[in-house]
């Protein structure tokens, strides 16, 4: 008995001194510049969520969905948060890439312009000057918001430029809309202004589809499919603990980087970015549970205006799962 219990001894005292079992490295690279709309990862990372999950989180800034997307399909990033329909375009074109779950799945996109130009409604865009910038995502879909609303093109002047010109001629009153997300270019003219900025969703109008998500490659995906699944059930923990507090996650974005933005205006565009989250179909729903309707029907609409190959309509379910996703 006494030997029994000795080897008992010395083998929880060997398990007692193995090191605990080292994080995964997880590193997630995000669409553009820090803002707003990030703040539940900057959340989860303080709040320890990802930790709890085994996951070791680096969050690095991107320079454009298109530049993050090559990234996660070269490997050099294992995810990121792109704009969907720009994934798509290089997923059907063969980069092996694939979205894990659809966090935006209601357009952001929308014309905006300063709450005092007291323009509300499609009409009042006519007789104005509006700012695009060409082959972007919203000027590809703002044809269809003209159909829709009855506009054309001769009811308005466009001015052309890059982003940042596009929001210099709106902030200079050179312009007085532009085409923007309702939760970015309206918080960086709100900061250069002091003024608040109203916007005229796509959405509102019967144009809607998934925007931002998270992606990795397929072959990464493959490869750690139990890492996939704990970053992923880790992430909706940490969208969910910052939609209950949304100050606290947008202060987040500021402990880790200082020069990230105002607290105010990150506050209001994370507030601006949460009835994104979800449709009709899914506010019942954990969020990125995307629905199969709402993936095809953004398909579609990329294909008919957004330069998508017409070949995506075979097969929508190519380009996201949920297999990853919490139940």
């Amino acid at each position: 008995m006494r030997v029994v219990a000795a080897l008992a001894t010395v083998l929880i005292g060997t398990m007692l001194a193995l090191p605990a079992k080292a994080a995964d490295k997880v590193v997630l690279m995000l669409n553009w510049y820090v803002y707003g709309e990030h703040a539940p990862f900057y959340y989860g990372k303080a709040k320890g969520i990802y930790a709890a999950e085994g996951i070791d989180l680096e969050i690095q800034e991107g320079r454009g969905s298109a530049a993050t997307t090559q990234a996660v399909a070269a490997k050099t990033a294992d995810f990121g948060y792109v704009d969907v329909p720009t994934m798509m375009r290089a997923a059907v074109k063969g980069a092996p890439i694939v979205a894990t779950g659809v966090l935006l799945q209601t357009s952001p996109m929308s014309v905006m312009g300063l709450v005092d130009k007291n323009i509300r409604k499609p009409d009042d865009i006519r007789g104005k000057t509006v700012a695009i910038t060409p082959a972007d995502s919203m000027t590809q879909i703002w044809p269809l918001f003209l159909k829709k609303t009855g506009l054309k093109e001769s009811d308005f002047t466009t001015v052309a430029g890059d982003g940042q010109t596009k929001l210099n001629a709106v902030i200079n009153g050179q312009a007085d809309l532009l085409l923007g997300y309702v939760m970015d270019q309206s918080m960086k003219i709100k900061d250069a202004t002091g003024k608040d900025v109203y916007p005229i969703k796509f959405a509102d109008y019967g144009i809607n589809m998934v925007s931002s998500g998270l992606v990795a490659n397929t072959d990464y995906v493959k490869a750690n499919a139990d890492v996939v699944k704990r970053f992923m059930d880790a992430t909706t923990k940490a969208v969910e603990a910052a939609e209950k507090d949304p100050k606290g996650a947008a202060q987040s974005i500021l402990d880790a980087n200082p020069k990230g933005g105002k607290i105010d205006t990150l506050t209001q565009g994370f507030e601006l970015t949460i009835p994104l989250y979800r449709t009709a179909e899914t506010k019942s729903k954990r969020p990125f549970q995307v629905t199969e309707q709402n993936m095809t029907d953004s398909v579609n609409l990329m294909v008919e205006y957004g330069g998508l190959d017409a070949k995506a309509k075979e097969n929508p379910k190519a380009f996201y799962t949920n297999d990853y996703l919490p139940k």
